[in-house]
């Protein structure tokens, strides 16, 4: 496969790279080590001999330890890059394995709502969980939404396939965009507090006596405090440092509350930082969706790069030796919070369209990630006529292992609005209705799905699988049961087109009156703009498609006993299951007497 080649190929190449990287900084930190030592003794000579060599030298020193301590931090910081990169590359290894993805499961999505528990779509082991590989919660947030709420205009997605396509090729950068996001960790709620610090407007900049001090001061302050280190003299700088003081007092309790909001974000900002510059850097194509994207990401990432050094640089208040001097000589806090207004002023309308942006590249290339390890999957195609179609060829569940699923054939729609599957336990009945829901959220993601044709009308998904009832609202299985049909009903009723997938309905009542409730319901179904699959054990029901001829047909999955042996093909076929496997197991498990 080509998928796990790459990735097979690019583990062994980080691998070797992080290690090459850890030799390095070891050596570096005996460099620094040694170098910081020479500048201290050359200090102590300096001050007991006071040359101007030793003083020189002194400075060299010191100079070549700062230069030392910068390169130290730059090259851990592509070795934390580069860890980032080979965790990337051995947790695809891990999922085309069938491993667990080792991103977020999406459980916090989980809400009882809609179709989302019916079909596996949050939580552990379900499609958010394979496809996941957003960093940051507005990521999360955009791929939870697009599965929930999947697109229904064709033009856009068409080209949120085309996008996708495009970007599924670009392997390298779009593991660099993940690997940015990892790089930092998102705190929950961390950018909240930033829009909060957004909304207020400002006023200190726009104070014309200020800005004037602003730089006045500190050029009054440095002279004077390098008069007083030369002399002895303090009288001079001590009416510029009260002066300082005088006004940071001023504005202590603005400049205090304003921090409080903007603090400790250097993190998170550069994270959303990496990402933007990572995706400014995509061969964007033909792609009108990449386009844009690019040029908020283009726009957007020196900005946001700024506020993150900005944020980093207001942090240092909080070092009590860095406050008082520095606000003393050269009104730090004033600095810090002039400068943040200044960019506050500027860009505040832009920074939510910024974060949303990256919410978006996100989901995108999770979608292209997922496109790139499936290259035998398909985009499918949108069926543009009025009446509602799906056409599948050898279709299977994306979340069954590819050794283990199996595939089918199905067509329904335009005339053929209702599909009653029949089986028995375990033939696959729930499994293939599972297997159409999410193929179709894929389809209406613009990304590929696990079949080899898929032609569908775009509609809304309502399901009615997996009901549970509730001790809490004090809701029996049965009325549970039918509270979720009475909504399928209700969202029927705005003519909206709509898959709609029944499993076996009326389960807490007799099965007479399960039969009779059944049909009344697939009838009323039948008036609405929606393409149906029922699956049901109640074989009775299977008459319905001579009593409505063309609109209703029977599918069935067979179960077969050979050998005193249960099998299951798992393969759709027309007509209504005959083989019945409940009785055969109960005897094979010696519950019951063999006859």
């Amino acid at each position: 496969m080509a998928a796990q080649s790459f990735y097979e190929s690019k583990s062994r190449l980080y691998t070797e790279a992080v290690v090459s990287f850890k030799r390095k900084i070891a050596a570096l930190s005996l460099f620094r080590l040694l170098a910081f030592v020479a500048s201290g003794l050359s200090g102590y000579f300096f001050f007991t001999q006071r040359s101007t060599g030793l003083l020189l030298l002194t400075l060299l020193l010191l100079a070549l330890f700062l230069l030392l301590v910068i390169y130290a931090q730059r090259l851990k910081e592509q070795k934390a890059l580069l860890e980032k990169l080979l965790f990337i590359n051995t947790n695809e290894l891990a999922i085309l394995n069938n491993e667990p993805n080792a991103m977020d499961d999406g459980s916090l999505f989980l809400n009882g709502k809609g179709y989302a528990e019916d079909l596996d779509i949050f939580g552990p082991r379900s499609l958010f969980h394979l496809l996941n590989r957003c960093t940051t919660s507005h990521g999360k947030f955009s791929l939870a939404t697009l599965f929930e709420h999947p697109l229904s205009d064709t033009a856009t997605i068409t080209q949120r396939q085309e996008a996708v396509q495009i970007l599924s090729a670009q392997a390298d950068q779009r593991q660099l965009i993940t690997a940015q996001g990892l790089l930092h960790a998102e705190a929950e709620g961390n950018l909240h507090s930033i829009e909060t610090w957004l909304q207020p407007a400002t006023n200190l900049h726009k104070k014309k006596w200020l800005q004037i001090l602003r730089w006045a001061l500190p050029l009054y302050n440095i002279p004077c405090f390098l008069y007083y280190i030369a002399t002895g003299e303090i009288a001079y700088v001590a009416v510029g440092v009260a002066a300082s003081w005088l006004i940071t007092a001023r504005y202590a309790k603005y400049i205090y509350n304003q921090h409080q909001l903007i603090s400790k974000k250097q993190s998170v900002l550069d994270q959303y930082a990496g990402i933007l510059k990572a995706f400014a850097a995509v061969e964007s194509g033909s792609s009108p969706v990449l386009r844009q994207l690019q040029q908020t990401a283009l726009n957007a990432h020196v900005a946001i790069r700024k506020l993150a050094k900005l944020s980093s640089a207001f942090d240092q208040r909080l070092n009590l030796l860095v406050n008082v001097f520095l606000n003393s000589l050269i009104l730090y806090d004033m600095q810090c919070i002039l400068a943040l207004e200044q960019w506050k002023e500027r860009h505040k309308s832009n920074f939510s369209q910024w974060l949303h942006g990256v919410g978006d590249i996100e989901c995108l290339n999770t979608l292209a990630g997922f496109a790139f390890n499936h290259p035998n999957y398909t985009y499918p195609l949108v069926h543009t006529d009025e009446a509602l179609f799906i056409s599948t060829e050898e279709m299977a569940h994306p979340l069954i292992a590819a050794a283990e699923r199996v595939a089918n054939d199905f067509e329904t729609g335009k005339n053929n609005k209702l599909v009653l599957v029949t089986g028995s336990n375990m033939s696959g009945k729930t499994t293939f209705l599972r297997t159409l829901g999410v193929n179709l959220i894929l389809a209406q993601s613009g990304a590929p799905v696990c079949a080899k044709r898929f032609i569908f009308s775009p509609m809304e998904i309502l399901t009615s699988i997996r009901v549970n009832d509730s001790l809490l609202e004090h809701t029996s299985y049965f009325m549970a049961e039918l509270q979720r049909l009475q909504k399928i009903i209700q969202r029927l009723q705005n003519n909206k087109p709509a898959l709609v997938l029944i499993d076996e309905i009326l389960r807490g009542t007799n099965s007479e009156d399960k039969t009779y409730g059944s049909e009344q319901f697939i009838l009323q179904l039948l008036r609405y703009n929606c393409i149906t699959l029922f699956a049901t054990h109640d074989l009775t029901l299977a008459s319905l498609e001579n009593a409505h001829n063309g609109v209703i047909s029977n599918f069935c999955f067979e179960s077969i006993i050979e050998n005193n042996t249960l099998h299951f093909d798992y393969k759709l076929q027309p007509g209504v299951a005959r083989n019945k496997n409940a009785s055969f197991l109960m005897k094979q498990m010696g519950i019951v007497d063999s006859a």
